[in-house]
């Protein structure tokens, strides 16, 4: 993205746009990754792929994008300074992962119009093809968009406090942490910055000023259960921090489908910006043992996309154990919400 580029109403259009369904994001891409039989359970997570296998994080997006995702998540989440270091990277490799999990992203987001086949759209917007400003080109469903993740705060240093966000620091401080990586991943060909898993009002808080301050399309999701952040703090306190913000989109991820639905409820009372949801698949993470324990039954992703789109989503996705199988089925429930007047 061009800093300078009036790109941020492009983006927005595509999800403002009613006549159209819902857009559809793609799933776990560390979930994708692990079940293309790669090992993602170490300290760097799906970021160890990026380093070590470039050409399957690629691939896992192609895969996406072949079950009907139209916006790609870059497999930037877990590339920090701190985790870098503690892996013996040296520190300009920060940077290098940064740029190399946006360009991967788009290069399966352009293999369709590459190779001439049918659904050959992606976003003209991004850096390098001469303009920086266009609206995103579109044929049917065909949306290729590539989203540069940002994880919080819990996914880097603060360990172990990714869903409670118990970090012990300040609004400040938290700001200042993240700022390399947002002005990194600002100045990359990918369409939108997308701030998630966010558990803490405070990371709230830094995170919706430094976007603010970056001047490109960003959304932010946070993570919920039962109407409150992650650290106890009341969605609606969130949503009054980010109420006048420039962001395309704000919703939340990484969470039971029920809480999603009711925390876009929330939001939709609170603020006027489209929405977005991308639940987990219904399992839990056991984080002692590094593994995924069956969650409640009937918690199932594609049956609730009605749910979700009725409760304001215009972007729908899905987190933690959701691949390509249920992003079709995402996909193919978000066709039926096609409203009468769409072309």
């Amino acid at each position: 993205m061009n800093p300078a580029a009036p790109s941020a109403p492009s983006f927005a259009d595509v999800l403002a746009d009613r006549s159209a369904p819902p857009r559809v994001l793609d799933g776990g891409l560390g979930t994708h990754l692990a079940d293309r039989g790669l090992d993602v359970t170490g300290e760097l997570w799906s970021a160890q792929i990026l380093r070590e296998r470039p050409e399957e994080v690629r691939a896992a997006h192609a895969d996406f994008f072949a079950a009907g995702a139209q916006v790609a998540t870059s497999c930037s989440y877990q590339v920090t300074a701190d985790g870098l270091a503690r892996a013996g990277a040296a520190p300009a490799e920060l940077e290098q992962l940064l740029r190399a999990s946006v360009d991967l992203a788009r290069q399966a987001a352009d293999a369709p119009a590459a190779a001439g086949t049918d659904g050959d759209a992606r976003a003209e917007g991004s850096r390098g093809d001469g303009d920086p400003g266009a609206a995103p080109a579109v044929r049917g469903s065909a949306l290729r968009l590539v989203a540069a993740s940002i994880g919080p705060y819990g996914a880097g240093p603060g360990a172990g406090t990714e869903y409670d966000g118990a970090y012990g620091l300040s609004a400040r401080e938290l700001a200042a942490w993240h700022r390399p990586r947002l002005e990194i991943l600002a100045d990359t060909a990918a369409d939108v910055l997308l701030a998630e898993t966010v558990p803490s009002i405070r990371e709230v808080e830094a995170l919706a000023g430094e976007l603010e301050g970056l001047r490109v399309p960003a959304m932010l999701s946070m993570t919920v259960r039962e109407g409150a952040l992650g650290d106890g703090t009341d969605l609606r306190e969130a949503a009054r921090v980010l109420r006048g913000s420039s962001l395309v989109a704000v919703g939340v991820n990484c969470c039971p489908v029920p809480d999603a639905v009711a925390a876009l409820r929330i939001l939709a009372e609170e603020l006027d910006v489209p929405l977005l949801a991308y639940p987990n698949s219904g399992e839990v993470w056991d984080q002692v043992h590094r593994r995924w324990l069956p969650g409640e039954p009937g918690a199932d992703l594609p049956g609730a996309v009605p749910q979700l789109a009725a409760a304001g989503a215009r972007l729908i996705g899905g987190c933690c154990r959701v691949g390509p199988a249920q992003i079709a089925r995402v996909a193919g429930a978000v066709a039926q919400q096609q409203g009468p007047s769409a072309g």
